[in-house]
């Protein structure tokens, strides 16, 4: 398991802090949260510290759940998804990539549902998100 690059409980990041250690893949991360927002412009953005074990962690939520956590590697980023079954028969049913298909059906059931993470590492995997992005707005 790769870990946050933010590892220090005390000093939360801030935007800036991502610049150097996504590199090529930071404009990838403002795309991206930046579609959440337009999709969902009441989104709620918090950085999160779940424990050592991982590290600081962002995400956009809305009043009652994570809509996506952004989660910063070296180099790149992953992006998460809790979906329920309804979600989950919606992402099978779409035209996302069958890599993610596949994950998610491998993915164990939590009370809240499947959870998947996807690596960005270059803009070809980005309307994939959207597109989940969408599922998950709707459910």
């Amino acid at each position: 398991m790769t870990l946050s690059i933010f590892t220090d409980k005390a000093r939360q990041p801030n935007p800036n802090d991502l610049v150097a250690p996504l590199g090529k893949t930071y404009a990838l991360w403002k795309q991206i949260r930046q579609f959440i927002l337009e999709k969902y412009p009441r989104g709620v953005e918090e950085w999160t510290y779940p424990g050592k074990t991982y590290g600081w962690n962002f995400r956009i939520k809305d009043k009652r759940r994570a809509i996506a956590y952004m989660l910063p590697r070296e180099g790149y980023f992953k992006v998460a998804f809790v979906f329920g079954q309804k979600a989950t028969d919606q992402v099978l049913a779409s035209t996302v990539g069958p890599k993610i298909k596949q994950e998610l059906l491998q993915a164990r059931v939590y009370a809240e549902g499947r959870g998947i993470r996807i690596d960005v590492r270059d803009e070809r995997i980005v309307p994939d998100i959207q597109q989940l992005v969408e599922i998950k707005l709707a459910n």
